[in-house]
């Protein structure tokens, strides 16, 4: 049994012999993810990735969803387990996708803090990731994004490794991004962190998306963006870093 915050989650599911409590752990809280996001909407088809990097892994590993499967269907068993050359390590039932693994297997290595990577195609996020203009500093959410937002050039279908070193120069540190032409990206040191990006942006996208529907949209002053991006402290670890929030969605995608 796994606990998030109060919340029994997969009683049904035992935790296979040989496996560390650490990786266990890792696959709940993932499987748990993966519900979060598809009671938010947040889902392609069988398509996009949510993938976590498994510290303990000897050779270094993360999981990421089974190809072919909805997101509803993803469960601690059936989250595949990769290395960073694309080599499935364990549990051969589910294929991965290559154009999810190249994004975030480049994150993984090239980035020590990526534990948890998120890549979602929502219509406001790809809709803003196609505006020339990217994300405008224009409402709550945006604001206190301004210094954490970075870019990176649509290069088509991400199934070329080369495209790794780009991705991550892009990036620069920055943990929300917005891959132009293509959709949303986020990553952080834990689910949580990377959630609390990935939401912030995505509510920034949607309120964005519906101002342009009212003609042009108030400004606000750079002084003012600046202390947002200062205050907004669910980005930062001594608050938490989404904790609070991504517990208290796991419990209502586990009520229903």
């Amino acid at each position: 049994m796994t606990t998030i915050s109060g919340c029994h989650i997969f009683d049904d599911f035992t935790q296979p012999e040989g496996m560390s409590d650490s990786e266990w752990a890792a696959r709940c809280e993932l499987a748990a993810c993966y519900r979060v996001f598809d009671d938010l909407g947040w889902t392609e088809l069988i398509y996009n990735h949510i993938t976590l990097r498994l510290v303990d892994a000897t050779p270094p590993a993360f999981l990421i969803n089974p190809f072919g499967l909805h997101y509803s269907e993803v469960t601690p068993l059936n989250l595949v387990k990769v290395d960073g050359d694309g080599n499935i390590l364990g549990n051969r039932d589910y294929p991965i996708n290559p154009a999810g693994f190249t994004v975030h297997a480049a994150l993984h290595h090239g980035l020590p803090g990526a534990h948890c990577v998120m890549h979602t195609h929502t219509t406001a996020g790809v809709a803003v990731a196609c505006s020339a203009a990217g994300l405008r500093s224009d409402n709550f959410y945006s604001a206190q994004l301004q210094t954490r937002v970075a870019y990176h050039d649509f290069e088509g279908v991400t199934v070329n490794p080369e495209e790794g070193p780009r991705l991550i120069r892009s990036i620069d540190g920055k943990k929300a991004v917005i891959l132009r032409n293509h959709g949303l990206l986020s990553w952080g040191g834990s689910i949580p962190e990377a959630f609390t990006y990935l939401w912030t942006l995505n509510r920034a996208c949607e309120i964005q998306l519906a101002t342009s529907m009212m003609g042009p949209s108030l400004a606000i002053a750079p002084e003012i963006t600046e202390k947002c991006a200062r205050d907004a402290l669910q980005f930062d670890p001594a608050f938490g870093a989404g904790r609070d929030v991504f517990d208290a969605l796991v419990r209502v995608a586990f009520k229903r």
